[in-house]
């Protein structure tokens, strides 16, 4: 980085607003404030993506904020100085037009950044002082993913074409002739037809190379390095650029990816495959051993190592990410700390390639490790909180944590033993000035088997010792996935809290951060032994907790916490005064023919509905209506391909006919999850206001 481009940086950083930095995040204390709603969690801004500058001297983050009247979110760069201190956040002014995904380049001279101001999704670049704005694409097509290389001399970039297609041209000229035809019936030969929210339309994402001149812009045609490859990358439907990368040397690209044929559907099999960046050659597969899910290679700085995320059982995508370390000198290959009983989520190597740092959950937790590769000794890094994402600067670690009780900040912290954080953002201060946060408290009981079940009990804003509150019983989905210390933006408890109830959220078995076998016992097993952790936890929570009203309470859960909710509804609704099912199973046979990752549905049952028809039946909802007396909310996402429109419409004509008190709230525009702001304003003011409907006094 030149002299003086530090010093025009290092200005704009110099004359932010300066403000006291607090972990409260502005937060009221428990007892002064009034209650969180759905309307503070949607306006919130949200901090992510946190990217350091290879000097170490800056970090850059994604801020997206909510527009309102828009009915949308709006994202923004923002810069801080991790060597000032006290150094303030800026915005820059780059980000005017929309601004996302920031990377640096090699050199930490420029700023790449996503942005569609120009009518496309398109690659642009600013520099650290984020004054202006430079177009580095300017391609036919939206990009969805983009890296530059090591040496600075190309750009990789993920495109929706069609695979048969040898130009660009070729994807859009067909794209415009689809959309000008009068006919609009599609004719499939292979699944999928649809996918979480999209319906197939015959392109696939494909990585193409672009030369980048010396200023850093795109230059010359687009390369394909997947020609003639039957698969996604980045990966359908959430995939970025972690789904690729290049090696050391800049020479080649290394991606992950599944090849669809007509398995794809049923098939976990994501391999790792390399291929030249002048597309010289057709993509390799350095998985091929490996019949399951292969993701997330990251090279050692030497070059030496390449470290990857493995699982083992293919078909099973709650598996155990195994942390896989390939020697390029000995060309071996080994696990690294295979007794640590945790699923890496991301991977990351400190300077010196000695040591890697992982993102796991940890007993409702999720924080970074470090790793010894030559003792495999593991390290807890952070403590309490959910780390979102995370960067290696030399010594120090960067990274976006939050908690039940305050949304996400950017801290740094050494990465010497006692090394202690600071926060660097204080974003959301005047939106929670005066706002009370209900405090969340940790407890464990006895559950199926008898083994340690963890929970969360949180209490209602303003808490009065010696009063009794409603509750709110919530139940997460996955199901392999966790209500654990985290600030959520759909199932968030303190809306709950704010509202006045009491929460309590139970990580029953099959929950992850537990160790694999906890997570495991859930499958085939959906009707009993979490069912058993739920009600022992709510017994529990009813004997440790005596502020909670056990006589005004009410479930709620969504996707399989919506399929528990229907469960509860015919196997267990004695201690609950109304229930809350958001895009939950209904008919489970159902499920296996009409959802589209098949590939979970026969894991969880034991194979396809024809193949193993007791598997779906042992747990079934739609065989226990007859039991079934409890008033329930049922909501239902249009745009939900994984538990389709009709199963949340089954639930409720099987209440209606019953004649049970019940409604059923529809999202024609929304998927799986309620996403849009003033939706999700609308979704919690319904249920609280059947919650309220059905615990009153």
């Amino acid at each position: 980085m030149t002299k003086s481009f530090r010093k025009s940086a290092l200005a704009l950083l110099a004359g932010a607003a300066v403000s006291a930095l607090a972990l409260s995040a502005g937060a009221a204390s428990a007892a002064d404030g009034r209650g969180f709603t759905a309307k503070d969690m949607v306006m919130l801004e949200r901090i992510s993506d946190p990217q350091v500058s290879p000097d170490g001297r800056f970090a850059v983050y994604s801020l997206r904020q909510t527009d309102w009247e828009k009915n949308k979110g709006v994202n923004s760069l923002w810069i801080v100085d991790l060597k000032a201190k006290g150094a303030q956040p800026a915005r820059m002014g780059a980000s005017d037009g929309g601004a996302l995904s920031p990377r640096w380049s090699a050199d930490g001279k420029s700023i790449y950044f996503l942005s569609a101001r120009s009518g496309s999704m398109q690659v642009w670049k600013t520099d650290a002082t984020g004054a202006n704005a430079v177009q580095v694409t300017n391609l036919p097509i939206d990009v969805q993913a983009f890296r530059t290389s090591p040496d600075g001399k190309t750009m990789v970039v993920g495109l929706a074409v069609f695979p048969d297609c040898d130009t660009l041209k070729c994807t859009t000229d067909r794209t415009a002739e689809k959309a000008a035809s009068k006919a609009t019936g599609v004719l499939y030969d292979k699944l999928f037809v649809r996918h979480w929210d999209t319906w197939a339309d015959g392109t696939q994402n494909h990585l193409y190379s672009l030369s980048l001149d010396a200023a850093g812009v795109a230059t010359g045609e687009p390369v394909a390095l997947m020609k003639g490859f039957d698969g996604d990358a980045p990966t359908k439907p959430f995939g970025d650029d972690a789904d690729y990368g290049f090696s050391p040397d800049s020479k080649e690209v290394w991606f992950s990816a599944r090849v669809a044929g007509k398995t794809e559907p049923w098939s976990t099999n994501f391999d790792l495959w390399s291929v030249p960046v002048d597309g010289s050659a057709a993509p390799k597969d350095l998985t091929a051993h490996n019949p399951a899910w292969d993701a997330g290679m990251v090279m050692s700085p030497d070059g030496k190592l390449a470290a990857y995320r493995a699982m083992k059982r293919p078909g099973f995508e709650a598996d155990r990410f195994h942390i896989m370390l390939w020697d390029e000198t000995t060309k071996t290959e080994r696990e690294v700390a295979a007794g640590w009983d945790r699923s890496a989520d991301d991977l990351k190597w400190s300077a010196d390639g000695k040591t890697l740092y992982v993102l796991a959950g940890d007993v409702g937790q999720t924080r970074v490790f470090a790793i010894d590769v030559k003792t495999d000794k593991v390290t807890p890094v952070t403590g309490p909180g959910h780390v979102s994402g995370f960067q290696v600067s030399g010594q120090n670690l960067v990274y976006v944590q939050d908690d039940l009780t305050k949304p996400a900040q950017l801290f740094t912290m050494p990465l010497k033993k006692g090394g202690k954080a600071t926060q660097l953002t204080n974003v959301n201060a005047d939106k929670l000035a005066g706002v009370a946060m209900g405090q969340p408290e940790q407890f464990s009981f006895a559950g199926w088997n008898g083994e340690t079940v963890y929970g969360y009990v949180v209490k209602p804003a303003n808490y009065k010792e010696g009063e009794k509150y409603p509750v709110a019983f919530l139940i997460h989905g996955g199901p392999q996935g966790s209500f654990g210390n985290l600030f959520h933006y759909r199932w968030n408890a303190q809306t709950y809290a704010g509202a006045g109830y009491a929460v309590v959220m139970i990580d029953f078995h099959g929950s992850t951060g537990y160790g694999q076998a906890f997570t495991d016992s859930i499958s085939k097993h959906w009707g009993d032994r979490p069912l058993e952790d739920l009600q022992k936890g709510w017994s529990a929570a009813l004997s440790k907790y005596s502020f909670l009203d056990g006589d005004r309470a009410c479930a709620l859960g969504g996707s399989y916490g919506g399929f528990m909710v229907n469960w509860i509804a015919g196997n267990w609704s004695g201690p609950w005064k109304c229930l809350v099912n958001h895009d939950g199973v209904f008919d489970q046979r159902m499920m296996g023919y009409a959802s589209e990752e098949l590939w979970f549905t026969e894991w969880e049952n034991g194979g396809m509905p024809w193949q193993n028809p007791e598997g779906y039946e042992r747990f079934n909802p739609v065989n226990h209506v007859a039991a079934w007396n409890k008033p329930m909310l049922v909501v239902q996402g249009g745009q939900d391909f994984r538990i389709p429109l009709e199963q949340g419409l089954g639930t409720f004509t099987a209440l209606q006919s019953k004649e049970i008190p019940s409604e059923f709230l529809y999202f024609e525009n929304e998927n799986h999850w309620v996403l849009k702001p003033q939706n999700s304003v609308q979704w919690h003011d319904t249920v609280l206001g059947w919650l309220d409907r059905w615990t009153k006094q």
